[in-house]
């Protein structure tokens, strides 16, 4: 389809003697949220890693807006539009938001080293209003921010510091509460509306993905087993489905 932004066919990954990723399909569309879902250890990781070039699969092949491509590197994936935010977010606690949000693209005053500090704070707090985030002020430290605003900031840097198309996040809502957790959601949410990006949210919650995801896929021991769209799925479903995994492992 025409709005398809990734594709990955039969992707499939070893470590050793170890199958980490076993003929993986999986697609994301322009303006929708795909849920991945899977316990520590189903593959998740090595998943996200090939769909941002930091691993090479070993079989199947990639599609990037209908086009086969091999991603050479996390800078290569980065250049077409593929962004990530880790658990660990890659922000430096000390420096301000707006500094945070220009890592490496700091605006000078060419050619001399100068940086055009008024500037940065401005485009800042345009890309944080424009989706809704509100903190103290673009000049805070970043580690004196709350859990949630810190990874807004981290979303918000990955959305308008490049052409992103693709954005993968990776446990966004990990130890958060609630109402940390529910501006994370809304954060998506406006993400989606926008209808230019596609989004793949790791998560373990199934509530949440539910809440906030178009589809949702499951993935156990390398495989995707399960795919379907949220509404016609529910989170007693995906819990007896993981409970039946545990109840033939250890039969």
């Amino acid at each position: 389809m025409t709005d398809e932004v990734m594709r990955a066919e039969g992707i499939g990954k070893r470590f050793g003697p170890v199958s980490a990723l076993r003929g993986i399909d999986l697609a994301v569309r322009r303006g929708e949220i795909l849920g991945l879902i899977g316990d520590n250890g189903a593959g998740k990781s090595t998943l996200i890693k090939i769909l941002t070039g930091y691993h090479q699969p070993d079989s199947g092949r990639l599609l990037f807006e209908g086009e086969q491509l091999q991603l050479k590197s996390v800078t290569h994936a980065r250049s077409l539009g593929i962004e990530t935010v880790f658990q660990d977010l890659a922000l430096i606690n000390d420096l301000p938001v707006y500094l945070n949000l220009h890592l490496n693209k700091e605006l000078t005053y060419k050619p001399l080293p100068f940086l055009r500090r008024a500037e940065m704070k401005r485009r800042a707090c345009e890309a944080l209003d424009a989706i809704g985030i509100s903190i103290p002020s673009v000049t805070a430290e970043v580690g004196q921010l709350s859990g949630g605003q810190r990874q807004a900031i981290a979303v918000a840097r990955s959305v308008y510091s490049s052409n992103v198309k693709l954005l993968l996040l990776d446990e966004p809502l990990a130890a958060m509460g609630a109402k940390e957790g529910g501006m994370i959601l809304r954060l998506l949410t406006q993400l989606k509306q926008r209808g230019d990006i596609a989004i793949i949210l790791i998560a373990h919650n199934y509530a949440q993905v539910l809440d906030v995801c178009d589809r949702v896929n499951l993935l156990q021991h390398g495989e995707i087993t399960f795919d379907r769209a949220t509404k016609d799925t529910s989170v007693t479903e995906l819990l007896e489905l993981v409970h039946t995994e545990y109840k033939v492992d250890t039969a």
